[in-house]
């Protein structure tokens, strides 16, 4: 694995109100008082974890589940037990119901600097599909106070193409994160998950599909409101204001290190190898070290990550950086996707083209299906797979 030295510490902490109909991830919505053993068990998997690392964390992301249902004495336990460089972008999601000026000054006394701020929707018939618990005046209230506040950052998390949502219901929820002042967005078109409350309505046919058409329409109304605003694309989810970019998400996009802790996280280390802890909370806080399943990516997986991640944002992906993992990318189906619009070619770089964004999956498995070694021809097999 090729990196500058930059990691990035993700802490996954399950506790939820509920667990949400279109949510896949690892959550638990009972236990809470098991909170200081967890932060503890936490500590110890980062001390056990940076032997592999070099030096504190570049950026530090608590995820979920919901951050913010820590107590603030548990959380500031956490974030002051693990070491980051000075400067560090520190974030934690947050979700409306949650936050109270006291908790957001436990947290920033603490060290947050950066809250991810989990609204979805504002909308009435839609927060009721997705089981959200905020009111539309707690999203409002929460959106006040963090732009009052002394955040380096802040951003709020929309979900759209919602079934039964139009399109002024989208721009009705556009323009209350614009009205709120929020530097960052982040909004992502629903994706219906395996083993989730929406798969199975689905299946019953009681969740009706968005149509395609719908989708496109709402992606590029997004694009151009947030434009207009004065929010710039630098990701196909995410929005910002100059100096406003998530810097620990972007860790992912140059398919950068992190260090992943608590159950069910994903750690990626910097000699190349993937983690993932047991999705269990009993599990982990039983166990020391906690279970964790590793991989050891070939070099072709290893190059595929690189153009997935990396083609998500503006900056592209970098072909020189590709080539050193023994790959490239097939010549014709690069001047076909730059000829048509999809795709922008310069010496040692490709990214999308604006008309790339709304298809950006499409383009990355075009240009995964025809992923070459350094030195084959078109059309021979990649034997490093």
């Amino acid at each position: 694995m090729e990196t500058d030295g930059r990691w990035g510490c993700y802490v996954h902490v399950p506790w939820c109100r509920a667990r949400c109909p279109y949510c896949h991830f690892y959550v638990v919505t009972e236990g809470e008082e098991r909170q200081p053993a967890f932060v503890e068990q936490v500590l110890r998997e980062h001390h056990w974890r940076s032997s592999a690392f070099a030096g504190p964390a570049h950026t530090l992301y608590l995820g979920g589940g919901t951050p913010s249902r820590l107590q603030p004495d548990v959380l500031t336990r956490l974030l002051r037990g693990i070491a980051t460089q000075p400067g560090a972008e520190i974030s934690a999601e947050v979700n409306p119901e949650d936050l109270t000026p006291q908790w957001l000054q436990a947290a920033q006394q603490a060290g947050l600097n950066r809250i991810s701020l989990g609204v979805q929707t504002l909308g009435p018939a839609a927060s009721r599909r997705l089981g959200r618990a905020h009111t539309r005046a707690q999203a409002q209230q929460a959106m006040q106070l963090l732009a009052r506040s002394s955040l380096r950052s802040w951003s709020t998390d929309l979900i759209f193409a919602v079934p039964g949502q139009t399109l002024p219901d989208l721009d009705a929820d556009l323009q209350a994160v614009i009205d709120g002042g929020a530097p960052h967005v982040s909004i992502y078109g629903l994706t219906i998950e395996p083993d989730t409350a929406f798969a199975r309505a689905r299946a019953r046919g009681s969740l009706p599909d968005v149509a395609p058409e719908l989708w496109r329409r709402m992606y590029d109304h997004i694009v151009q409101r947030l434009t207009d605003a004065g929010l710039q694309r630098y990701e196909v989810s995410n929005f910002a204001r100059p100096s406003h970019r998530c810097v620990h998400n972007e860790l992912y996009w140059t398919a950068r290190p992190y260090m992943g802790l608590g159950p069910g996280a994903h750690g990626y280390a910097p000699d190349g190898t993937r983690t993932i802890n047991a999705p269990d909370l009993a599990v982990y806080l039983d166990r020391h070290p906690p279970p964790a399943q590793t991989e050891h990516p070939t070099p072709r997986q290893a190059a595929a990550d690189l153009v997935l991640c990396s083609l998500r944002g503006v900056d592209g992906l970098d072909l020189d950086r590709l080539q050193r993992t023994g790959h490239r990318l097939d010549p014709g189906t690069l001047t076909a996707l730059v000829k048509g619009g999809l795709a922008v070619r310069t010496a040692n770089r490709l990214s999308l083209a604006d008309a790339g964004f709304p298809v950006a999956d499409g383009v990355v498995r075009r240009l995964l299906d025809t992923l070459m070694q350094v030195g084959a021809h078109p059309g021979e097999p990649d034997r490093l797979g």
